[in-house]
């Protein structure tokens, strides 16, 4: 009774270590591979799965995740011959897990070693400062390539970057002061450029300036002018007045020769050296006798 107890119980442990080797879990984004007899039998993908204990075996998981390879500086000569020191970073993943399995030896020194050689290739065709600038060119030339190279490997290169381009010192050096002289050319540009607008408002506004005085002085002149005109027809219709007044009140003749001794009078206390007296009033004594008589006539015949 006790024999078949222990017998049952050694069949029980027997079964589930049998269980345990035959059921397989596969985790998400990741892969396995089944051989048989040492032989590619199947690749499980995520999820539980049922294998043949002691005939199948299964390789370690391999991650489907993007993955990300940072290698190392190599030394680079370009077209020109100048050695740089450039370090390389590739994303790729696992596309195909037997691929990848049975494809090539330690891929990921296998990606390292093309990187490194398609890397010599497209730079030495190139010179120093097309490496420099020309950094998304050869990014895309390698992804191409490298993606080209690793498809019977079951790798997908998805990206290529260039981390670091590290020139010799003395070249460095030789940058470095290429550009902070066309700094100071730039900043001489801007100054001088600054200089010429400043002149330009300065000259512009001066140019305003004389044509708003200009306009001003005009202006005054046609004020003047206007004044001057709105004064003459003043006078003018002023005299025109008084003509008419005096024709109205028909003055006698002793009247007019009055004004013209007046007028006398005025041209006498001007600045001219020589009068000429029109001959109506030449008789400047009887011109005097008349006005006597008009005067003393007034008085008595306002005592009538």
């Amino acid at each position: 009774m006790v024999v078949a107890i222990i017998i049952a119980v050694v069949l029980i442990i027997v079964l589930l270590v049998v269980l345990s080797l035959s059921i397989r879990v596969v985790r998400q984004a990741t892969t396995v591979v089944v051989e048989r007899l040492g032989k590619y039998r199947k690749t499980l993908d995520t999820g539980v799965h049922l294998v043949l204990p002691f005939l199948d075996r299964t390789l370690p998981a391999i991650s489907l995740k993007e993955r990300v390879a940072d290698f190392k500086p190599q030394p680079v000569i370009t077209k020109d011959n100048v050695t740089m020191q450039i370090d390389t970073v590739v994303y790729f993943q696992v596309t195909d897990a037997k691929l990848f399995t049975y494809g090539v030896e330690r891929p990921i020194n296998a990606i390292e070693n093309l990187t490194a050689t398609t890397l010599r290739n497209i730079v030495g065709e190139l010179e120093l400062d097309e490496t420099l600038t020309s950094r998304d060119t050869v990014n895309t030339k390698m992804r191409n390539i490298l993606d080209e190279a690793t498809d019977p490997w079951g790798i997908k290169i998805n990206r290529v970057e260039l981390k670091n381009i590290l020139p010799p010192k003395d070249i460095q050096e030789a940058m470095e002061k290429q550009m902070r002289a066309e700094r100071e050319r730039r900043e001489s540009i801007l100054r001088a450029e600054g200089e010429k607008k400043s002149k330009i408002l300065i000259a512009e506004g001066e140019k305003e300036s004389i044509v708003l005085q200009a306009e001003a002085e005009k202006q005054r002149v046609m004020l003047a002018a206007e004044a001057e005109k709105a004064k003459l027809i003043a006078e003018a219709e002023g005299n025109a007045k008084a003509i008419e007044l005096v024709n109205k009140a028909n003055p006698n003749a002793a009247y007019v020769t009055l004004q013209g001794y007046e007028a006398l009078k005025v041209l006498a206390n001007g600045n001219s050296t020589k009068i000429i007296v029109p001959s109506e009033i030449q008789n400047v004594a009887g011109l005097l006798a008349s006005l006597k008589e008009t005067i003393t006539d007034e008085p008595k015949t306002k005592k009538k």
